[in-house]
């Protein structure tokens, strides 16, 4: 379809059983480049009324798609994948203006979604169960996955190709169709992301977009009695709100929800390794990542140190436009995010932990024009402060002292989430015992928190999700059901446990 039915006058539309149409409203919103207040595009307002068509239309072609060879389904994603590649720069240009993140790391959100495309484009060759035997004579046994219905995929702003591509392509090979809800801060480049999925010849219905707010849109996908699989990456706090709209239709729900992530340095560690680690995962997509480290909990031994070293790294980073090469680090999403993240310096200092760099928004020249926060650190945090223990989603690390690995280790664990975590050492010995006792879903040795690649379950534990993974064989956990089938070609009834004894000759 050409790009003149997908938008108007710079206004974007929703995509609706193969149709580019507006919100039924009429209404639109602005999406602007956090880095300069550059108007993007106009994004459809929808509302109740624009989910229901949507869900509808998903809902009819569910009966088709479904039937769809697994294999056929998985050749459409590989035309995806080649499609994301084609346009790879345009995507990640757009992605900068619209998002903020630095050109390469705009890119690399792209690759991530042709990645996924690849691999789970060869799942619909796999998509395993298995067989085994059975305790009847000429019985058979086998267990398949089989698909459920319609899937509500609602994502965040930090990474708009990327994690949608975790969500949408696993349940689309695994048979089913989607209703996609992207965060408001980044609707442009979502639907710029369905554009490739009609391009790459999915029937009508099969993947649908409805942009808007959360409440009349999330809100009703969420509660949607016909909607049987809701998928929400987000905060905790909202991951609840999600699985109280969910439980009175007992959907099958998967959330990727906060952390509060921690890279442990060891006195043994390679110190310039550690840097390069801790300076990435603590203001690389400006901290603007679940996996972003917010805490280092350092050895007594190198503490002081690393600090002096962090400090000055940290304080010579590059505040601009993603889109220069001369930027380090990004802004942030928004004016209320810059205002949440400074609120946090005042708490920390109030709670009597030393600023060593950075706790300032920047206002100077251009800079002026969009929402950047100083690269900020913070020395002398003690585990109990709030400043150690709630997300803040910004470029803001405290430094926290531990006297040795099972001090360490215990920090770390002693948060209210457990997505990722780090330790830096050159102990093989300690980096086993830190596998073993560090109670996250993902670990690192000797590399920071962030990289998580789409071959290997994503997630985490306690307030980081409900116990679900994305990506890898884990994804089709959330968008598959289980069906154990029988084939009993004995010619007489077998009463599995009942007629074990009679009926088998063991001599």
């Amino acid at each position: 379809m050409h790009r003149n039915n997908i938008a108007r006058n710079n206004i974007a539309r929703n995509y609706i059983a193969g149709q580019w149409v507006d919100a039924l409203s009429g209404e639109t919103f602005a999406s602007t480049n956090p880095a300069n207040g550059e108007l993007i595009g106009e994004a459809p307002k929808g509302g109740r009324a624009d989910v229901e068509r949507a869900v509808a239309a998903a809902a009819e072609a569910y009966a088709k798609w479904r039937k769809v060879p697994a294999p056929k389904r998985g050749e459409v994603l590989f035309r995806v994948a080649a499609l994301l590649e084609q346009n790879k720069e345009r995507l990640a240009q757009l992605l900068t203006r619209e998002m903020g993140k630095v050109l390469p790391e705009a890119r690399g959100d792209v690759q991530e979604a042709i990645d996924m495309a690849y691999y789970m484009g060869g799942e619909g060759r796999r998509l395993f169960g298995y067989t085994a035997p059975v305790e009847l004579p000429n019985k058979f046994g086998m267990a398949l996955r089989d698909s459920i219905g319609v899937v509500a995929v609602v994502t965040p702003w930090n990474f708009p190709i990327a994690i949608p591509s975790w969500k949408i392509l696993p349940a689309l090979v695994a048979g089913n169709t989607v209703v996609f809800k992207p965060a408001s801060d980044t609707p442009i480049l979502a639907i710029e992301f369905v554009r490739i999925f009609e391009e790459a010849g999915l029937p009508p219905g099969v993947l649908n977009i409805v942009t808007g707010p959360g409440g009349a849109v999330g809100e009703t996908l969420m509660s949607h009695p016909a909607v049987k699989v809701v998928t929400f990456t987000g905060s905790t706090e909202v991951g609840k709100r999600v699985a109280e709209l969910a439980a009175p239709t007992l959907k099958k729900v998967c959330l990727e929800l906060g952390g509060k992530n921690a890279i442990i340095v060891m006195d043994d560690a390679n110190l310039d390794l550690a840097l390069d680690g801790i300076l990435w995962s603590a203001f690389g997509t400006t901290g603007q990542r679940c996996t972003a480290c917010s805490r280092v909990i350092a050895q007594k031994g190198i503490r002081r140190q690393l600090v002096d070293r962090l400090q000055a790294r940290a304080s010579r980073l590059r505040l601009g436009d993603g889109l220069l090469e001369t930027t380090d680090v990004g802004p942030v999403i928004s004016r209320r995010a810059l205002e949440g993240i400074h609120e946090y310096t005042g708490i920390g200092q109030a709670e009597g932990a030393e600023l060593v760099t950075g706790g300032k928004v920047v206002t100077d020249g251009d800079l002026a024009k969009g929402n950047f926060y100083a690269p900020t650190i913070f020395d002398g945090v003690r585990p109990g402060m709030r400043l150690a223990q709630e997300e803040i989603f910004g470029p803001v690390l405290s430094v926290i002292e531990a006297n040795d690995l099972d001090d360490a280790i215990r920090i770390n664990n002693e948060t209210a989430y457990g997505l990722s975590s780090s330790i830096f050492t050159s102990n093989v010995n300690a980096a086993f015992e830190a596998i073993r006792d560090l109670s996250t879903g993902i670990v690192y040795i000797n590399a920071g928190t962030i990289g998580a690649e789409i071959q290997f379950p994503f997630g985490g534990t306690r307030g980081t999700g409900n116990g679900h993974r994305e990506a890898g064989q884990a994804a089709f956990e959330v968008f598959t059901e289980w069906k154990s089938v029988y084939v009993d070609y004995s010619g007489r009834l077998q009463r599995a446990q009942i007629d074990t004894d009679h009926l088998v000759d063991l001599a």
